[in-house]
């Protein structure tokens, strides 16, 4: 059985006023005498009535709302970078509205005309793995929407976007690696189309060459970087060069899969085999070895990501100088690298 919920209309035809009366009642309009506001409310509240706060923000020419596109929740790092967002847009009186990708370019696309279809008064938007055409963005720009990337970007264009040092972080992990007495040290890396891969891979190219290591392709393997692609590539990796020392990974899920690799052929981590990732995932802390990883300050992303949206919906988007803010890692040292511990 369906409940009426009460519209102003109902009000109106109750106390034999417009409906524009009503609706000035309610908003606490000069024009109205308090005797029509206190009739007005007092009905209200009897029939319970709830303001459409939506309609209401629309006719103001807001939604009071932001969209979020996000590859997936899974793990640690989007699930906290939304944690960030959500809690400065809260402070700032917007709502959020959160789309998953699920990594796949037409579900992105998807997505984003969910959004300006609910007229969100601005996006924010990691992208997805497979998104190679950005015809979407170019959309919501023509529309005037405020946009912002963050971890996942569009390099070299005039979107503004928030991002992590992706390169520092590789380089400082296979620095520490190689600090730590490894010399053969295999790559898990992602698909170098998307910027965080391909700078991660760089940091970890001319860390080896920095140190004069060569840069062996047998040691690479190139993945989309879950848990199955890590045991895979460890598998192969293994086969072409049995005497690698460490691996460093563009992240954390792909780094388990190795792991579980290496302990499944016997060696010992980290004096046989050294690892390092990059992620921070909550899991690094629960596996034996604890993981040796790059932390991408989540939160901090997403806050960051956040107020350059707000301000764009503020001063509207064209009168703000798009921008890139990088944020810089830090490297979390824990047992799966930590070889000199043990001499």
């Amino acid at each position: 059985m369906s409940i009426h919920r009460a519209s102003i209309s109902d009000l109106a035809a109750q106390l034999n006023l417009s409906v524009s009366t009503v609706s000035r009642a309610l908003s606490d309009h000069s024009r109205i005498s308090d005797a029509t506001k206190k009739r007005v409310w007092e009905l209200a509240r009897h029939l319970n009535y709830q303001p459409n706060q939506l309609a209401a923000a629309l006719r103001k020419g807001r939604s009071n709302t932001l969209g979020v596109v996000v590859p997936h929740i899974d793990g640690q790092f989007f699930a906290l970078v939304v944690k960030g967002i959500e809690t400065i847009a809260n402070q700032a009186g917007f709502n959020v509205m959160i789309c998953q990708s699920n990594e796949d370019a037409a579900q992105e696309q998807k997505n984003i005309e969910t959004l300006l279809n609910a007229q969100v008064d601005g996006i924010l938007l990691s992208l997805s793995l497979s998104t190679h055409d950005f015809r979407h963005l170019e959309e919501v720009r023509r529309r005037e929407i405020p946009l912002v990337l963050f971890d996942r970007v569009v390099e070299n264009t005039d979107v503004s976007a928030v991002v992590l040092n992706d390169y520092q972080g590789g380089y400082e992990a296979v620095s520490h690696l190689i600090a730590e007495g490894c010399r053969r040290i295999a790559h898990l890396g992602g698909p170098q189309h998307l910027n965080i891969c391909k700078n991660r891979y760089q940091g970890y190219a001319d860390a080896l060459q920095r140190h004069d290591l060569p840069l062996d392709p047998l040691l690479l393997h190139f993945s989309d970087l879950s848990i199955q692609d890590g045991r895979q590539g460890m598998e192969l990796l293994f086969d072409q060069t049995p005497h690698l020392d460490a691996v460093f990974s563009c992240n954390d899920l792909a780094l388990v899969g190795a792991m579980q690799v290496v302990k499944r052929r016997g060696l010992r981590i980290p004096q046989d085999v050294a690892l390092a990732g990059f992620s921070n995932e909550l899991f690094d802390s629960l596996t034996e070895p604890m993981l040796t990883s790059v932390d991408q300050r989540c939160e901090e992303m997403g806050r960051t990501a956040v107020q350059m949206l707000l301000e764009m919906i503020q001063e509207g988007p064209t009168k703000v100088a798009p921008r890139q803010v990088v944020l810089q890692p830090k490297l979390l040292i824990r047992e799966s690298s930590q070889r000199s511990m043990l001499q």
